[in-house]
Parts: structure tokens; C-alpha cells; sequence
């Protein structure tokens, strides 16, 4: 294929995405001047294009259209649905002859005539009313004297010819007002074009790869020269530098998911007419971005679940309107950004799903036996709907029946990455909620380490981390029937140890005598605590694919290479849940211990995390904290006396309240606290961090009013680190308050 064919079939494709947006538009808002005249634009562009090129058949059609669209913009013609479906088929028509000619098949075989006989009839309907009109439109009534009277008759005419001649004058002058109108958006539009450049995907590709090893080599560099204090300032500026190209790399593959949400009322519409629906489609978020590959995964998921959601969701117009809803339903496609995942949300005001009735099903196709289903809880139930083959509809149609569309949408969301949730209620609607990773290329996770080698965990299913000293494993673990739990602040959670899965004896090493990190994760809802041997550094990761051996074992996700330039398997959360048997009826049953003693306790207040400096213990609002960090001392810089630190792009300042860092030599390792304060970060260096626990107001003496700065926790009185006390950076050499407040002395007793 030539350049000049390969530039025009990739505008060709732009126009027609612009006139399906604008084509459904234009039914709700059919006297819209400027959408009839993009629409008009986009077949005019192709028409013009297609007799240089020679595509002769693209040309006929193209015309036709023209013809059609011609009468719509001059206002000759109304926008009626009828009118509107023609021009969908025409739509359809031009995108077909395109493919052809970017497979390499020419035009394709076939001369349109039938689609274009239809266009004419739709032409027709102008001359018929004109027609119409002109039967009807009265003659002009003469007197017998005019009649007689050359000089009567001709001034009669010239009145009339006058009068047809300022009614044409104001309907230009109305165009003329409406074009100025429109103006400035189609200069803002040219504008923006002459600001943008195409990239082919594969380029873009190609540089996320090497962005990748980028980050590889600057990890492994950073660790390298952690030691060396002339290096420091190189590494930090390649770490600088690194992470800005990554950042500008991921933003040119991101593109706003209204690329795939344009489709969409067209699928409604289509969908609800065969079905006798009546739908309002409503869609938020349109402006979220996401990484161009992802976006294209989720094209097919996402149009399974609105056509599902049309099927079986949605009522009929007569059975809404007997169960007191209105007769039009309502279907929602939502976009937004939480952490790093877009969430991608199909809602339905419809019936909502049975969950009896999806385990009957499930039983009748033989996808799960009756013993099984009967022990599974109302949201595993709704999940079986993912299952292969699995359906609820009576009768196979050209919508739904196969048993085929949930499953295509649970396996390719999961392909990339991602998630799939479900929540439905019978009578109120149902909602399938899309849980995609903003991008593959590149994750922040934790490093772990167990049998002597490291794994990755992704720190999007990363919820807290716990320190188990061995003399406290007798009393935080619990054992029934082989099967580990761990007591995490009064509630029983499912623990996972991590040697134990990995190797085929089921019963390796004992947990006594040696310390356990415990790595809270949260997968598909299934909470469990992941028990390894030792944590190093969160890293980003490049993420590799796995070999057919390793995606066999189905534990893992990927592949990585940390900056020591050890190999490391990228642990699958979910995978390791489902193979644990950590269920959501188990968990649910095991969070449950101890509830009556927290109610008989009452309301325990916050939850903070304790942490100890210089030998003192002290409180950070759990709500408030970002990260841990542990950094070499020689990553501390000073502004004026104040230390500040270089995190994720920007300039903490650090609280030094207990004097960790001005005795600290460069190699030494130091644990800062990030946390937030308000729309600021800032940092606060620790010795230790002992626990999360939940802390109680104290009560300041002979008064009903609780003391500020100071909380109890685990017996003991502590102070609460005041983040705002901490010196903004424009402020530096202004020396800080404490950043906590010393309990009173009539706690003093009860403090240490």
C-alpha cells in the first residue's frame, strides 16, 4: 500500500468515527445545523479523495450520500429516524468498501445499487412534498381588471417575485448567522489538528520497550552507586530524568476511553430497536484516559456487556411499566481513574439476576454439581455467569443465547491484567464493573523474598504490611486443620505461606523461630495475608511475559528483572487466593470472630500507626500515610537545616524530631514515614514502625472534652505527630515546632 492510500484510508476511518458520533447525535437533536455539516464534511472529504485515487465504487456510494446530505444541511429535508437508519447503512456501506481496500482486496465485489436506490427514495421524499405543495399552494387572484390590464398584470408579478426574493434573503441570512456561530469551534478543531501528529502504535511500542530496560538499568545503576558518594548526584539525575521520559512515554499511548464510548449508542440503538427496548444511554468520564492497547482489549468486553445489559437487564416497555418504572430504561456506561486502575462501570435499571435462578442453570448445563452450588454465597453465585457456556436465555437469537458473551468479557479483562466484578439486585438493575490497570508495561510493587529467592508483589493488591517477631507467632497465629489463620487487629484472616505453596511438601519449614512478613493483600475481593520470609525495596518493574511453563503453574503473572539484576517471578495475587482456597464464604465467616466483642467495646476511635523514635513511641493517623520508605541516609539532602527528600517527583520536607538523621552515615538505612497533609506530602523519619492499632480519646482532666495530640494505644499513651506542625518548603529556615505533642504529665507514668 502507497503512503498517499494508507493517509487516506486513516482519515477516511477518522471522518466516519466523527459521523457516528454525530449521526446519533443528530437524533435527539435532529435541527442541529452544525452536526448535519461535519456529517457533511466527512462523505464530502471521502468523495473528493476517491476520484483521484480511482476507487470508482467508494465514489458512487460517496455521491449518493452527498446527495442525501446535501438536502439535510440546506434544511430541505428533516432529520427523521428513517433518514437517520439510511445513513447508518451508508456509514456501514463506506467502512466495508474501506476494509476491502486496506486488506488489499480493492474495492470488493458488489456495485451498491441496492444501498444506493435506497438513498434516492430517501431524496425522494423532498420532491414529493414540493410536489404536494405546489397542488396546494393557491394561485394569485387577478381582478378583471388586472386581467384587462397589461400594466396591473405585470406589477402583480413583480410584487410576487419580490416577495420570493426576501424570503430567500432571510433564509441565507439565517445560515450565514448560524455558520458565524460555528466558527469558532471549527477553528478550534483546525487548530487542533495542525497541533497533532499520528505515530504509528508499533513505534510507540517499540519505545515503551526501551523505556522499559531504561528503568531496568537505572534501578540497577541506582543500586550501584548507593555505596559511592561522587556517583550520587549522576544517579539521582538519571533516576530524575528516567522517570520524566516514562511518564511522557505513557502519555503519548494514552487515549480518552470516548474512543470506544462513541460506539456505543449505535450499539444501543440498534440493539434496543431489534429487541423493542426503549433505552436512554447516559455516559460519564468519556475524558478518562487509558493506555491505547488496553483500550483496544476492552472493546469487545465492553460491547458484550451493554448488549447483555440490553438483553437481558433492560425490560420491555409493557413489563417495566406493569412493575411501576418507567417505560424508558436507562443504561450507564461509566469512566473513571482510582489509583492506578480505570474502573469501567455497566449499569442497567432492569431486572437485576435472579441468584436462584443463575444456580439452577449453572446446575441444569452441568457447569457446577448441586452439592457445591447449594455452599456457595449469593455474590459467588452471580460470578458463575462467567463461566463457559453458561446463559439464561431460552432460545439462541442474533443478541445472546450461546452461552459465550460474560465469558469473552471475564477472559479478555483478565488477559490484560484486569478484574471483573458484578453486583445485582432483582427488581433495581444490575452492575458489571471493568477493573483495568492503567497500563502493562510498567507497575510499582514490593519485593519479597522467601526459599532464598525474590518475588514481586503489585502494589495494586497491596493493602498493609505486618512484622511477626518469633515470640509472637505463638499468639497472632492460629492453626485449624492444617490450614493457617492470622489475628490481625481481632479479626481472623486466611494466611498463605508462601514456601509451603511453592514447594510439593505441603508441611516445609515451621514458622517457629524465625521472623514472618505478613503482605495483606486484597484479590477479587478475597482478603488473605501472604506470609514470606524477608521484604527488600518497592521497585518498578518492567513486566516480561512468562514462558508456556511458567503460565502453566498459574501462579504467576510475569516475569521482571530487579536492579541487583536478580530474576523475579511476578506473584498473581488472585491466582494464589483461588489455589489457597481463600473463598469469599470462608473469609466472611472468619472476619466475623470476635465481632461481639468489638461491639460490647464500643466505638474504638481512629486507626494509627505506631512507630517508634529515639526510644519514644509516637502516632501517625493511618488515613494520613502514603508510603514507607527506606532510603540510604545519602538520599537526604538539606535545604538551609532542614533535611528534604527527592520522592516521586517532587521535595519532601522530613521531620527529624528524634535527631535520626544528623548521626546517620551515608550507607546507613532510614525509614521515613510519607504521608499527607492536606494537598501537601510530607515526611517524618522513624526508628521503627511497630503496628497498626486502633487508638481511644483521653479525656482531659475534670473536663468532658477530649485531649488533644495524644491517643491510647495498647495500653500505653501516645503522642500523635502533627503533619501541619512540619515547615512548608518556602519556609525552610524557619525552624519547625515538635512535630508531635509530649503527653502531660499525668500520663507520664503510663507513656513509656
Amino acid at each position: 500500500m502507497d503512503e498517499l492510500t494508507r493517509e487516506f484510508l486513516i482519515e477516511s476511518q477518522e471522518g466516519l468515527d466523527r459521523m457516528e458520533r454525530c449521526l446519533t447525535d443528530l437524533e435527539s437533536r435532529p435541527d442541529d445545523t452544525a452536526l448535519l455539516a461535519e456529517i457533511f464534511r466527512s462523505v464530502h472529504t471521502i468523495k473528493g479523495t476517491t476520484g483521484f485515487l480511482g476507487f470508482k465504487r467508494l465514489e458512487r456510494l460517496a455521491h449518493s450520500g452527498e446527495n442525501l446530505l446535501g438536502l439535510l444541511r440546506d434544511g430541505k429535508l428533516a432529520a427523521e429516524p428513517n433518514i437517520i437508519t439510511g445513513l447508518l447503512a451508508l456509514l456501514d456501506g463506506l467502512r466495508s468498501i474501506l476494509h476491502n481496500v486496506e486488506t488489499g482486496e480493492g474495492e470488493g465485489e458488489g456495485d451498491d445499487a441496492e444501498l444506493i436506490a435506497r438513498l434516492e427514495r430517501l431524496q425522494q421524499i423532498k420532491l414529493q412534498k414540493d410536489d404536494d405543495a405546489r397542488s396546494d399552494e393557491p394561485e394569485i387572484a387577478l381582478t378583471a381588471t388586472q386581467v384587462q390590464n397589461p400594466l396591473l398584470r405585470m406589477l402583480a408579478q413583480e410584487k410576487a417575485e419580490a416577495e420570493r426574493q426576501a424570503e430567500a434573503a432571510r433564509a441565507a441570512a439565517a445560515k450565514s448567522e448560524a455558520a458565524a456561530a460555528n466558527e469558532p469551534a471549527r477553528a478550534a478543531a483546525a487548530s487542533a489538528a495542525e497541533s497533532t501528529l499520528r505515530v504509528d502504535v508499533a513505534l510507540l511500542n517499540r519505545m515503551m520497550n526501551l523505556v522499559g530496560e531504561l528503568v531496568l538499568t537505572r534501578n540497577q545503576v541506582l543500586q550501584a552507586t548507593a555505596a559511592d558518594p561522587k556517583m550520587t548526584l549522576l544517579s539521582r539525575r538519571l533516576d530524575m530524568v528516567t522517570a520524566d521520559l516514562r511518564e511522557s512515554v505513557m502519555r503519548a499511548r494514552m487515549q480518552p476511553v470516548s474512543n470506544i464510548f462513541s460506539k456505543m449508542p449505535r450499539i444501543v440503538r440498534d440493539v434496543s430497536q431489534l429487541l423493542g427496548r426503549k433505552v436512554r444511554l447516559e455516559m460519564e468520564g468519556q475524558e478518562t484516559e487509558l493506555d491505547k492497547s488496553l483500550l483496544e482489549a476492552i472493546k469487545d468486553p465492553l460491547t458484550h456487556a451493554v448488549r447483555n445489559s440490553l438483553d437481558h437487564g433492560i425490560e420491555l416497555p409493557e413489563v417495566r411499566a406493569a412493575a411501576g418504572k418507567n417505560a424508558e430504561g436507562t443504561l450507564k456506561l461509566r469512566a473513571a481513574q482510582e489509583g492506578s486502575h480505570v474502573i469501567i462501570e455497566v449499569s442497567d435499571d432492569g431486572a437485576g439476576i435472579s441468584a436462584e435462578k443463575v444456580r439452577n442453570k449453572a446446575i441444569e448445563r452441568g457447569l457446577i454439581n448441586a452439592e457445591s452450588a447449594a455452599q456457595l454465597p449469593e455474590r459467588e453465585l452471580l460470578n458463575l455467569i462467567f463461566l463457559p457456556g453458561f446463559s439464561t436465555a431460552a432460545a439462541v437469537t442474533s443478541v445472546s443465547g450461546r452461552g459465550v458473551g460474560m465469558d469473552v468479557v471475564k477472559t479478555n479483562v483478565e488477559k490484560i491484567g484486569g478484574k471483573v466484578e458484578v453486583e445485582s439486585r432483582v427488581g433495581k438493575g444490575t452492575t458489571l464493573r471493568l477493573r483495568i490497570p492503567l497500563t502493562l508495561a510498567i507497575i510499582p510493587a514490593l519485593i519479597v523474598r522467601t526459599l532464598e529467592q525474590s518475588f514481586a508483589v503489585p502494589q495494586g493488591a497491596l493493602s498493609e504490611l505486618v512484622h511477626l517477631a518469633p515470640e509472637q507467632l505463638a499468639t497472632s497465629i492460629e492453626w485449624i486443620e492444617n490450614a493457617p489463620l492470622y489475628r490481625l487487629r481481632g479479626q481472623l484472616l486466611p494466611l498463605v505461606i508462601l514456601d509451603r505453596m511453592l514447594t510439593a511438601d505441603n508441611s516445609s519449614r515451621k514458622l517457629e523461630g524465625r521472623d514472618v512478613f505478613v503482605a495483606v493483600l486484597d484479590a477479587d475481593g478475597r482478603r488473605y495475608g501472604l506470609a514470606v520470609d524477608g521484604l527488600a525495596d518497592p521497585e518498578e518493574i518492567v513486566v516480561k511475559p512468562l514462558s508456556a511453563v511458567l503460565k502453566d503453574v498459574g501462579l504467576y503473572s510475569g516475569a521482571t528483572v530487579l536492579g541487583n539484576g536478580d530474576l523475579a517471578l511476578i506473584l498473581d495475587p488472585g491466582a494464589i487466593a483461588a489455589k489457597a482456597g481463600v473463598t469469599l464464604a470462608a473469609e466472611d465467616a472468619l472476619v466475623q470472630t470476635g465481632a461481639h466483642e468489638a461491639e460490647a467495646a464500643g466505638d474504638r476511635g481512629s486507626e494509627y500507626l505506631l512507630v517508634e523514635v529515639a526510644g519514644r513511641r509516637a502516632a501517625v493517623l493511618l488515613n494520613d500515610v502514603l508510603r514507607i520508605e527506606q532510603v540510604p541516609a545519602s538520599r537526604i539532602e538539606y535545604a538551609g537545616l532542614r533535611p528534604v527528600l527527592h520522592f516521586d517527583g517532587q521535595l519532601l520536607p522530613v521531620e527529624d524530631a528524634g535527631g535520626l538523621l544528623g548521626g546517620a552515615h551515608s550507607e546507613m538505612q532510614v525509614i521515613i514515614v510519607v504521608c499527607r497533609d492536606g494537598n501537601r506530602q510530607v515526611g517524618v523519619a522513624v526508628t521503627h514502625v511497630l503496628d497498626v492499632a486502633a487508638g481511644s480519646d483521653l479525656l482531659e482532666a475534670g473536663t468532658t472534652q477530649p485531649a488533644t495530640g495524644v491517643t491510647l494505644l495498647k495500653d500505653h499513651v501516645t503522642g500523635i505527630v502533627d503533619l501541619g506542625s512540619i515547615a512548608p518548603l518556602p519556609m525552610l529556615e524557619q525552624q519547625a515546632a515538635a512535630s508531635w505533642q509530649e503527653p502531660g504529665p499525668s500520663y507520664a507514668e503510663n507513656a513509656q
